[in-house]
């Protein structure tokens, strides 16, 4: 196996295709236009990598009902995702997204998710262990459920680290500002849908994006990527700061599946030995060829490198 995908709050993801979408009124939607596929954000990856031939293991926490048909509809996947997931007693959370393409909007519906016991997390630890030894990277990435701490990404990446794995991070602030504390991935990007806080700061100008991303650099990471206005990021490595932007225009109805996108594309540039500022590079070229066309299917290798072209990369620093 090549990649540990670490998922620990997966979910039942619903897509819905609503042109003219209405608050308080009754929407219908056509079957084709109805999508019913397992997710959170560490299982994206996993099945994106699957189309570009790379193996995984998707781990975390799944139970009750909900847990047995995300189950069920991941293994049916690829022949190249296996399972090993840790059994809980609460429900694993639905997800719903509503992509409008008449008004540009994209609006989600996310459920907050089980508890899990301390308990639980011990067993889980125990589990992940003994995965991380199998396979040359990692992945954590979205968010926790109940229960977890926070800190729980630092602690899974000081195991990782312990086997000399590569790893890869793609969260909110509060568990990066959290598990940071601990230990750094090799590669951090910020999952910036809900605020524009880096390390517990409110970030509004350029400048203060790029300063951020340099004192994540001197924290540990090796690359790290934040999101800029939703269609533009800023890449620091220890060489320095670049931002990166679209040649082509981003219709924000398309954007979901995006970020995760994003993160498999990296992790393949990194199977493929590209260096630091070119996986970032590889990453934003898919993400963008993604924003083309709704639905969560990746772009093709093909695609990938044919948008790598209508991507610009400013030095900034």
């Amino acid at each position: 196996m090549e990649v540990l995908a670490v998922c620990l709050n997966p979910a039942l993801d619903r897509e819905f295709v609503i042109d003219n979408f209405k608050v308080d009124e009754l929407n219908v939607v056509p079957n084709e236009k109805n999508t019913m596929t397992p997710g959170g954000k560490g299982i994206n990856v996993a099945v994106i990598l699957s189309h570009y031939g790379v193996s995984s293991i998707a781990t975390g926490f799944l139970g009750g009902y909900v847990g047995n048909v995300l189950l069920s509809e991941l293994r049916k996947k690829n022949t190249l995702i296996t399972t090993s997931f840790l059994r809980i007693n609460d429900e694993t959370r639905e997800n719903i997204a509503i992509e409008d393409t008449v008004n540009h909007t994209l609006t989600e519906i996310n459920s907050e998710g089980p508890t899990v016991t301390e308990e639980d997390v011990r067993k889980f630890i125990k589990r992940y262990e003994v995965l991380v030894q199998k396979v040359k990277v990692v992945v954590i990435s979205g968010s926790v459920p109940r229960g977890v701490p926070n800190s729980i990404y630092g602690e899974l990446t000081k195991i990782a680290k312990k086997y000399n794995k590569f790893v890869f991070w793609e969260a909110r602030d509060e568990i990066i500002t959290d598990s940071i504390k601990i230990t750094s991935p090799d590669v951090l990007k910020y999952d910036m849908r809900r605020s524009e806080k880096v390390l517990g700061n409110i970030l509004s100008t350029e400048q203060e994006y790029i300063n951020a991303a340099k004192d994540l650099i001197k924290q540990g990471a090796k690359l790290v990527i934040l999101s800029y206005k939703t269609i533009h990021d800023f890449v620091a490595n220890e060489d320095g700061v670049w931002k990166f932007s679209p040649k082509v225009q981003i219709d924000h109805s398309y954007l979901l599946g995006s970020g995760d996108t994003f993160v498999a594309a990296m992790v393949y540039a990194y199977l493929q030995n590209k260096c630091c500022l070119d996986m970032a590079r590889y990453g934003y070229a898919a993400a963008v060829a993604k924003t083309s066309y709704l639905g969560k299917e990746p772009p093709s290798v093909g695609q990938i490198e044919e948008f790598l072209a209508h991507v610009t990369t400013e030095r900034v620093e």
